[in-house]
């Protein structure tokens, strides 16, 4: 597996990678995880070049510019083409990575299957190309034994964009973890909860916006947002100017303490997301997952889990005072999603695994 980022980098893509590679490796899958090394300006210790997690063996090789997203990282391809590898999956597309990990399996004769994991962007500029962007690579991805997206919204999308056969799209969904039934039973609290990285893009600027107007009938309601990134004191210092800085709470839980998430989770009397792009939001469906009510803007994957009566959505557009309504809607009359199937991660373990023994070169499970 090929992927820009992975621990102690958190996000989306990093909790898939870890999730499905350490279920494919206690199969007897042989998985080697190659990503590069963190930025010294985002992390507390320098991690080992070469590793072993989970089951996984770990390469980690340096990227450039070491203050920015592209992740250019050359030496991935010599990792890929001297190394007798029977498959390489490319977790993620938007970044240098998947196109210098295509290109060198392509090169190689080496089978390579992708998974998009598409996310949003803070810059409009970046945003704006990225059609672009996915065109220009679009001889790298029609070489893929198969194409992924994490949601059917995700694999349309480039269906379309792209213009290759149907055929050569799959869905394989991010998945939950079931859980404990302490967790689901739990009472909850007063409390709204943002979910996501503290990006513009991630839009909990607008559940702070509506937090005046949603206490004035519900004063004991307090706001957590968790996550991290750059957009926080932007967040701190709108709390600020609306009044409601006491009522406000920006707090980070690591990806990998997913007791303390799901605690949390469970705690809530609303989950919200209100981000312009998502394919999949893993956050969203460990809340469904605990039966939590979800409310979010009605913008790309999130729109397909609305359609699926899964969550309540609204307009990305949508004023203050509108998305304070909803909020109280769905906190007095949820919906919720109760006595539903969500994938599992075993099931997403299942269909990768699947998938390997069909586009490998040899037999990649042993067990």
């Amino acid at each position: 597996m090929v992927t820009p980022r992975y621990f102690p980098y958190m996000g989306g893509v990093e909790t898939h990678v870890h999730e499905v590679g350490r279920r494919l490796a206690a199969r007897g899958v042989d998985i080697t995880l190659l990503t590069t090394m963190p930025h010294a300006s985002q992390r507390s210790a320098l991690p080992p070049t070469e590793e072993e997690q989970a089951g996984m063996h770990i390469v980690r090789v340096p990227a450039w510019p070491p203050d920015r997203d592209y992740y250019i990282a050359p030496a991935m391809l010599a990792v890929i083409r001297y190394r007798e590898w029977d498959l390489v999956h490319c977790q993620g597309c938007h970044t240098f990575v998947p196109l210098l990990a295509m290109y060198a399996a392509k090169q190689a004769t080496i089978p390579y299957v992708v998974t998009f994991h598409t996310g949003g962007h803070s810059s409009p500029v970046r945003t704006r190309i990225r059609d672009t962007q996915w065109r220009l690579a679009r001889p790298l991805f029609a070489g893929a034994e198969k194409l992924i997206g994490v949601s059917r919204f995700e694999a349309e999308y480039f269906q379309r964009t792209l213009h290759l056969p149907l055929e050569r799209f799959t869905v394989i969904p991010n998945g939950v973890t079931p859980p404990v039934a302490s967790f689901a039973d739990r009472p909850t609290q007063p409390l709204i909860l943002s979910v996501g990285r503290l990006e513009r893009y991630k839009g909990h600027q607008h559940i702070i916006a509506a937090l005046p107007k949603i206490r004035e009938q519900r004063p004991d309601i307090k706001l957590l947002i968790l996550g991290s990134g750059p957009y926080e004191a932007a967040l701190r210092q709108l709390a600020a100017r609306l009044g409601v800085a006491d009522a406000v709470e920006i707090r980070f839980i690591a990806a990998g303490n997913r007791e303390v998430m799901t605690e949390t989770l469970a705690q809530a009397t609303l989950v919200t997301l209100f981000s312009e792009y998502e394919a999949h939001p893993i956050a969203v469906m460990e809340a469904l997952a605990l039966a939590r009510p979800v409310l979010v803007a009605d913008t790309s994957g999130l729109r397909e889990l609305a359609e699926q009566g899964l969550v309540q959505a609204i307009p990305l557009t949508s004023t203050p005072n509108e998305i304070a309504a909803a909020a109280l809607q769905q906190m007095a009359h949820p919906i919720k999603a109760e006595h539903i199937t969500l994938p599992t991660w075993e099931a997403c373990a299942d269909m990768l695994q699947s998938l390997y023994e069909t586009c490998a070169i040899g037999d990649v499970c042993v067990s």
